[in-house]
């Protein structure tokens, strides 16, 4: 299975003001009757019942790290749903769609940019999101480089190297894209090489060690790599820092049953962050608990950037 995300770039001043999104389409293989723009659960005779649930972290970072993270939580989900769950650590967003396409991931935390392409081709459906102890949610994309790169501001970039992370990051693509195109007319390969490291950590790490004159990051990653001491804040310098987005969902498949899917949320809504392995990781990037969320209302600024960015997802 192929996904494969078609981009042209088109000016677009990154905004909640951005245009109405155009019609969101799942894949021919999901159905929307209620108009929510997610998969409705699938019919009984393609529903699922796992004696073990597989949970996956987006691959933003080192998935050890983030295996002992989500253990006390993962052992709380186990008492809820009376299931044993097992963390799956993905290299790739690509991996971890196809994954939860082929009925092989039941729940997992997809990264901003990849929530479109999940819910479309792998009948994923969000439905709550870390936030602060106010409620409060979100990242910023910033552009960042190194003291004595050289490069003192966004412009400086042209005729260099600008590190992305992958095709299906918002903040590690996606909006850097449409802001460099819109406020900057810069677009990748004509004003500046483009280069993938593959995850943020990889692009934080190569800005730190100066492999890469700049890069374009999600700073809740970048935070916590710096309460980590994996970098140190006078490694970067920020160039640019975005309006805030929506950060990693949480969800699970359409193929899991009414009740199991009731359970899993009841799970999250549950979860006593206080002194767990959850809090002593996320607390570092400000997040202490768990909020609803839905994908066409948190969604929808997202939504708009594909748009705006000529963005069509394809499920082959």
């Amino acid at each position: 299975m192929k996904y494969t995300i078609i981009a042209a770039a088109t000016a677009l001043a990154v905004s909640l003001s951005l245009p109405a999104s155009a019609e969101f389409k799942l894949d021919s293989r999901y159905k929307d009757a209620d108009g929510d723009l997610v998969a409705d659960i699938a019919d009984a005779s393609e529903q699922l019942d796992p004696g073990t649930l597989i949970f996956a972290f987006t691959p933003v970072e080192d998935p050890a790290v983030y295996a002992e993270a989500w253990s006390d939580f993962l052992e709380h989900m186990s008492e809820v749903t009376g299931k044993k769950v097992q963390f799956f650590p993905v290299q790739s967003n690509a991996a971890q769609i196809e994954a939860m396409r082929a009925g092989r991931l039941h729940i997992a935390g997809f990264n901003t940019g990849s929530n479109p392409l999940a819910v479309a081709c792998a009948g994923y459906s969000p439905f709550t999101m870390m936030a602060s102890g106010d409620g409060s949610f979100g990242y910023e994309m910033e552009i960042i480089t190194y003291p004595g790169s050289g490069i003192e501001k966004v412009e400086d970039i042209k005729g260099g190297k600008l590190a992305f992370t992958s095709e299906t990051s918002n903040s590690g693509f996606k909006a850097p894209s449409a802001i460099l195109k819109a406020d900057y007319s810069m677009e990748a390969g004509t004003d500046f090489e483009p280069v993938f490291s593959g995850k943020h950590d990889n692009s934080v790490l190569g800005v730190a060690n100066k492999d890469y004159p700049a890069a374009a990051v999600a700073n809740s990653v970048m935070n916590r790599m710096i309460s980590r001491e994996v970098v140190t804040a006078d490694q970067i310098v920020s160039l640019y820092k975005s309006q805030t987005f929506p950060t990693t969902s949480y969800g699970v498949a359409n193929t899991l049953n009414a009740d199991l899917q009731a359970k899993i949320k009841e799970a999250f809504a549950t979860f006593e962050w206080s002194g767990s392995s959850l809090e002593e990781e996320f607390s570092k990037s400000g997040e202490a608990q768990f909020v609803p969320i839905t994908f066409k209302k948190e969604w929808e600024v997202i939504r708009k950037i594909d748009d705006a960015n000529g963005v069509e997802y394809t499920c082959q």
